[in-house]
């Protein structure tokens, strides 16, 4: 009877520690890639992205922490969407190449539409190593 208790105490336990992973690593990559690339300099070859904005408009931010010996790519992307369900389009990007950490900021954007930044990053000469993130849309 106490080992059927235990088995069932580990099976819970195990399905708390799966269920709390995802939730623990969503909160992490929510407060990565939204205002806050002092959290996601801790992990290499993963950017960070936000956006910028004030009254003049909007910038797109995208950095990655590589390491120093390594050609990196960051490119950045505004997108905008003319109303839900529409497509969105790229009206802004940059992109870096170098080696190291490397840093994208595109040119300031005025819109109401709705925004989302996107940011694509990693080894430069290793695409299936690069890794996509957007941030969640902005209204207006």
């Amino acid at each position: 009877m106490r080992a059927r208790i235990a088995a069932v105490l580990a099976t819970v336990a195990g399905i708390a520690a799966l269920t709390a992973g995802p939730a623990t690593a969503a909160t992490a990559a929510t407060a990565t890639s939204e205002n806050n690339p002092v959290a996601c300099a801790a992990v290499l070859n993963s950017p960070c992205v936000w956006q910028e904005a004030d009254t003049a408009g909007i910038t797109g931010v995208a950095q990655v922490s590589a390491d120093p010996g390594q050609l990196t790519l960051v490119q950045v992307e505004v997108r905008t969407q003319k109303a839900w369900g529409s497509p969105w389009e790229t009206v802004a990007s940059a992109t870096t190449v170098r080696f190291g950490s490397a840093k994208a900021v595109t040119p300031r954007v005025v819109t109401a539409d709705l925004k989302m930044v996107c940011a694509t990053a990693g080894p430069a000469l290793d695409v299936a190593r690069q890794i996509t993130t957007c941030t969640h849309p902005f209204a207006g």
